[in-house]
């Protein structure tokens, strides 16, 4: 791990580059865990190393259920990266919820089935708590940086992470409406919980391009208008995006920064060799 990156960005469906990133290069990077989506573009933004991941690969490649979630995380912690700012497309699944406006979720409701959460097992178990799967500080920074750049943002809210590839039946819709949950999306659970697994703080910009099948009007809803949304979110989370990594303070203050600190439930002497080599950027400096 050689720390020359603080900020991690991963762009979701419409976001797979950040035009104002300079002195760019690609970083290929292999993890315990296979390859991330793709290599991880190293730069400036605002004055600060970043590195960005088009979380779903450049020409979007892959479906939200394919993704190697723990490669794109551990990817970034490997980089040296403490901040891991999402920018998501969703549905919405409230009325207040419009189409192009900006919500920072501070919760995650799971109806995934087939994915794996966790860099632990395979002779270490590690339990980290999530109550509070977003870091309040970086989602503070996120909500400052909609309101600067002229965003409606919606701050708080649950987000409900689903396996996809298909969308919401109506009854699943419906249902979801019914238990108060606000968003709809397929990608950011995984990464909150291994981000948190990591010790990297964990914010979505969640970027609502439509209304999820529950509403009246969705049947009129064309895929060239759900285009126009996402192509008018991703400016808009370009300049979030740039604002709040402006806003970042160098040190972390936040309970991230030590998640594992009691989590690590198997005596060190138990844990397999192997694994305390591969997790080294994570529990390193537990074993020690």
């Amino acid at each position: 791990m050689n720390g020359e990156c603080q900020i991690g960005i991963i762009g979701g469906s419409g976001l797979y580059d950040m035009a104002e990133l300079t002195d760019r290069e690609e970083r290929r990077v292999t993890t315990p865990f296979g390859d991330p989506s793709d290599p991880y573009v190293v730069g400036t933004l605002r004055g600060k190393r970043v590195a960005f991941l088009a979380r779903h690969g450049v020409g979007h490649r892959y479906s939200p259920s394919e993704l190697n979630y723990r490669a794109n995380i551990f990817g970034l912690k490997m980089l040296g990266v403490d901040y891991v700012l999402s920018a998501s497309a969703v549905g919405s699944l409230q009325e207040r919820y419009v189409p192009q406006h900006l919500v920072i979720p501070d919760q995650f409701f799971d109806r995934t089935k087939a994915r794996i959460s966790t860099f632990f097992g395979r002779g270490l178990v590690a339990h980290v708590a999530f109550a509070h799967p977003v870091c309040g500080l970086l989602g503070s920074v996120a909500h400052e940086a909609c309101k600067a750049v002229g965003a409606t943002v919606h701050k708080g809210g649950t987000y409900v992470c689903m396996e996809g590839p298909q969308f919401s039946t109506l009854a699943e819709s419906k249902l979801y409406r019914s238990w108060g949950m606000d968003i709809i999306g397929m990608t950011n659970l995984q990464e909150a919980k291994l981000a948190r697994e990591a010790e990297m703080c964990y914010a979505t910009i969640a970027l609502v391009t439509d209304y999820d099948c529950w509403h009246p009007d969705h049947d009129s809803v064309t895929v060239d208008m759900i285009i126009q949304n996402l192509v008018a979110n991703s400016k808009t989370a370009q300049q979030v995006i740039a604002d709040a990594v402006s806003r970042l303070p160098y040190e972390r203050t936040c309970e991230c920064a030590t998640a594992l600190k009691h989590a690590i439930i198997t005596r060190p002497d138990c844990i397999p060799g192997t694994v305390k080599r591969e997790l080294a950027p994570i529990i390193g400096k537990y074993l020690s």
